[in-house]
């Protein structure tokens, strides 16, 4: 054999030459970007096969679920093992996680091997070998004594159902484990064998092992997949961390993925860390116009053929493998080595990945001749154009491998970004394996070619240490972390919910109060004050005419002309200008706030060309007034930022009609006051004569009925029916609601205008959802069990945290854009998904809370009616009118469930009002016309 030096005759010339040469020989293995977009669209499809319920069962990569929901957030902290398994040794380690401030992860390990005969023997002597080496590496630390939670990596493909499930935290105890874990292995990898271990639950197996030898126990909180061991590293140091990858013996990634996009999981809320098992990418067929016939070879030789087709093309089981076939066909073309092979040169395995990384040296010639050795110690005589050839296919195998791994992650990528309706998305992935690490060009090649096909987003590549058992124990104290953290919001959480038992003594107590109300004995003492509105009927159909409607509640007001038209083609037609009421009017004199009123109601009978009109008019005024006739109404007090002197204490029919007099333009021929609760019902009575409940879900809430008139002590006569106002707002300022109210209901109380009153109102109405939420997450917050602990300037703003937010977080299915965008606008700019659906989840409660309260309260009122009647079953519709019950997404349904539990023997039809200030008020004034001429006739 010769000894001489090849390197002798190297030049750049003849390194370009041989690199030509074996350019053109292996063409099909330089794949193109326009070719790597098309394997990652490819494998973009396979994720989404592998991600449905349908299409899961056929696919070749199986995105497996991993039960993992949460990656770090720097507060998780104990004492944890780790079991790391997944090549030809482990390794144990025990854990120490630092968090609170500190964020430390301390590590004790062992290296154990696993011999030959145990990796292809039984499953029993495979996991006796795991529990012995256990055994003695908790004896080595002095801890057989105590039972720690473990993590077990185990690096092979599994189908898992859960990760365990932890009980809640008692005082000064551990939580504890309740059901096991549960990883069925789908196939074995990497050269293992274990008889009777496919298709089963090894965590079963490995306690089956542990028991038997029965000197510890230990508690077995996760399986681990080494690719989600290297992500939750990685994690604890950097948040953006959402990615794993591995590409070392073998390879695979994982990532965060929506929880509405795991088809074969119920729940649509949150995130679950999906493992995708890339390696089998192509096992059905959709790589088979890019293998070559090198790979189809390959293939054939390995212990399973057709199987990991993907990562055979990849890995470092075969990379050395792939280059050593390639240069014994190209020694059988008379391209390399004069043609002559040599027996070492044959053999499976001679030619190593190891090899790869020394022949690619940063350096041409130190490269070259580290080719030269290995070539020799394979019995051949290279010449220098030989080491050139090799090196150039050990370049063009590698840079093959990284870019089908950067276009596989390029899809894995794209799939976040569209998941966060991202522009750019900002991810960290943490990577690990010996080719990453070890190969001289490898990442450098990875992390160009994902720039190039994802030039969108910011993409940081994070190297692992100690990947898989840190990751492990890491995994577990995520799971402890959680555990812990739902334990105590769960507990706060639930004094906001209600029980059957406690909505059944809400009602009880809320007749109770209707009762007094009525009563003229007990009417002062009631916290619900059953107000007579003096309308005595609703609309029968037969109401005709003109009539003007007046809507008074804020700094601006509506003026309506509606005509109300009886017979076949009953209708009821409006038209309306609203009108503003400068600051200074509203809290100047009285005159000059009804004379203002009075010159709008003029303008707007001239711009309807209806001057000098005399017609009745429905007057909406939305204060707290003392009604004795259905044309009179005492303002009690001024609310809303009015403070018009003069007023208060006076009627406001009589003030409107001495602005209409002093006016002189127009008359107006009867007035009746309205509320806007009443004006809903008799909205709706216009559709659906059964209409004899009305009720208001929005800023305020209220309820209004037809009582029995013999029932309304307040009034003279015991004859039909009087609507009343139940003003039930107010219903638990006698203490009614105590018991029921929480540390949020009480700081909300103690924070509004009026301390003590409306408590009903406050655990209800749109006014004060938002900042019943808003307490609670601040308090959650205060307690580290949301935003890290970190709340932001604004959150700390009363009334920052609207109510409509909650039906907007409510009725959030993509992917908690909604609430995200939400929390930014609340200053929350470092928000997780995880703090997404808890935030969701918050108001979710407050919300229910609320709707069942409404229920509870209109239960009272319909089998009072049921009962008035003396009825077994009640057919009634209730008209419905506010915000909240219109737009909340669950609101209406939460309620109707409650009233169908809780008053069984009433069948209630809910009938959503239009305009009931407006129209109502107009209906009011023409039923009370219709009354009045008929009375006359």
């Amino acid at each position: 054999m010769s000894t001489s030096n090849p390197l002798a005759n190297y030049s750049t010339e003849l390194h370009d030459d041989q690199a030509d040469k074996v350019d053109k020989y292996l063409h099909n293995l330089q794949l193109s970007d326009k070719t790597l977009m098309d394997v990652s669209l490819r494998f973009r499809r396979e994720m989404d096969k592998g991600l449905c319920r349908d299409t899961n069962p056929t696919a070749a990569v199986k995105m497996l679920p991993t039960f993992v929901r949460s990656t770090p957030d720097g507060t998780e902290q104990g004492e944890f093992l780790a079991l790391d398994l997944g090549g030809s040794n482990f390794r144990v380690l025990l854990v120490k996680v630092m968090g609170n401030g500190e964020q430390k992860v301390e590590m004790e390990s062992q290296i154990y091997d696993i011999p030959e005969h145990i990796m292809r023997g039984s499953g029993s002597e495979f996991f006796d070998h795991i529990a012995d080496c256990l055994a003695n590496y908790l004896d080595k630390m002095g801890m057989k004594d105590k039972k720690l939670p473990l993590g077990f990596t185990f690096s092979f493909p599994c189908q898992q159902t859960k990760l365990d499930e932890i009980t809640p935290p008692q005082p000064n105890i551990q939580p504890s484990l309740s059901l096991n874990p549960q990883a069925v292995l789908m196939s074995w990898t990497k050269g293992f064998r274990s008889s009777g271990v496919e298709g089963h639950d090894v965590v079963s197996l490995l306690r089956k092992s542990i028991k038997k030898r029965g000197d510890f126990d230990i508690d077995i909180v996760a399986v681990v997949n080494d690719t989600v061991g290297t992500m939750m590293t990685c994690g604890f140091d950097d948040r953006h961390c959402e990615v794993g990858l591995i590409v070392g013996t073998g390879t695979n990634a994982c990532y965060m993925e929506q929880m509405r996009n795991i088809g074969v999981l119920d729940g649509d809320e949150g995130r679950m860390c999906v493992n995708t098992e890339w390696g089998a990418f192509g096992d059905d067929g959709a790589l088979e116009d890019l293998r070559t016939d090198i790979d189809r070879e390959l293939d054939a030789g390995s212990f399973n053929p057709g199987k990991q087709l993907f990562e055979k093309m990849i890995s470092g089981m075969y990379m050395g493998e792939l280059v050593r076939l390639i240069l014994v066909k190209m020694a059988r073309s008379q391209l390399l080595f004069q043609g002559k092979t040599t027996s070492e040169l044959l053999t499976t395995g001679h030619f190593s990945t190891s090899h790869i990384y020394a022949i690619e040296n940063d350096k041409d010639e130190e490269g070259i001749a580290s080719a030269e050795k290995i070539l020799r110690s394979l019995g051949l005589d290279p010449s220098v154009e030989d080491c050139i050839a090799t090196r150039r296919v050990c370049q063009i195998v590698s840079t093959r491998a990284a870019h089908l791994c950067a276009s596989s992650l390029a899809s894995v990528l794209r799939q976040i970004r569209d998941n966060k309706a991202a522009e750019k998305l900002r991810v960290t992935i943490g990577v690990d394996g010996s080719v990453y690490k070890n190969h001289p060009e490898f990442s450098r090649r990875l992390n160009k070619m994902v720039r190039r096909l994802v030039p969108d987003c910011d993409v940081r590549f994070l190297q692992s240490q100690d990947g898989s058992g840190k990751g492990a124990a890491m995994v577990t104290a995520v799971a402890f972390r959680l555990a812990n953290q739902n334990a105590e919001r769960q507990r706060i959480l639930d004094t906001l919910r209600l029980s059957r038992e406690q909505l059944l003594e809400v009602k009880r107590r809320f007749s109770e109060e209707m009762t007094r109300g009525l009563s003229k004995q007990t009417h002062q003492q009631a916290s619900i004050k059953m107000l007579p509105t003096y309308v005595r009927s609703t609309p029968d159909g037969s109401e005709h005419g003109d009539f003007l409607a007046l809507d008074l509640g804020g700094s601006s007001f509506r003026v309506l002309l509606v005509r109300v038209r009886s017979g076949t083609k009953r209708s009821v037609d409006m038209q309306q200008k609203i009108y503003s009421i400068p600051q200074e009017i509203m809290q100047g004199t009285g005159e000059e706030l009804f004379n203002h009123i009075v010159d709008c109601m003029a303008d707007f009978l001239e711009y309807m060309g209806m001057k000098g009109a005399s017609l009745p008019l429905g007057f909406t005024f939305s204060f707290p007034c003392d009604q004795t006739k259905l044309d009179e109404g005492i303002l009690l007090k001024w609310t809303k930022g009015f403070k018009a002197s003069g007023c208060e204490g006076k009627d406001v029919v009589a003030l409107l009609k001495e602005a209409v007099r002093s006016r002189g333009e127009f008359d107006l021929n009867f007035v009746a006051v309205v509320n806007d609760t009443v004006g809903t019902m008799m909205t709706c009575g216009y559709e659906d004569p059964k209409c004899e409940v009305g009720l208001i879900v929005g800023t305020g809430t209220n309820a209004c009925y037809m009582e029995e008139m013999h029932n309304v002590e307040l009034v003279e006569g015991d004859n039909g029916r009087m609507c009343v106002n139940v003003e039930w707002g107010a219903f638990g300022e006698n203490g009614e609601l105590e018991e029921f109210c929480t540390e949020f209901d009480r700081l909300v109380d103690a924070c509004s205008n009026y301390p003590g009153k409306q408590r009903y109102e406050k655990m209800i109405s749109g006014m004060y959802l938002g900042e019943i939420v808003r307490n609670v997450l601040l308090d959650f917050t205060a307690k580290g069990l949301l935003f890290r602990g970190k709340v932001s300037e604004r959150l700390k703003t009363r009334g920052i945290f609207e109510t409509k937010f909650l039906s907007q977080i409510e009725s959030d299915r993509l992917a908690m854009r909604q609430v995200r965008s939400i929390l930014q606008h609340l200053g929350l700019t470092g928000s997780t998904c995880d703090d997404s659906v808890l935030v969701k989840e918050v108001c979710s409660v407050v919300a229910r809370r609320a709707a069942q309260l409404s229920g509870a309260g209109l239960a009272a009122v319909v089998d009072k009616i049921r009962q008035n009647r003396n009825l077994n079953q009640l057919s009634i519709t209730v008209g419905v009118d506010g915000t909240l019950y219109k737009t909340h997404p669950h609101f209406s349904a939460i309620m109707q469930e409650t009233l169908r539990d809780l008053a069984p023997q009433c069948e209630v039809t809910f009938l959503k009002s239009e305009d009931g200030s407006g129209k109502g008020a107009a209906l009011i004034t023409a039923v009370a016309c219709r009354v009045e001429n008929e009375g006359q006739q």
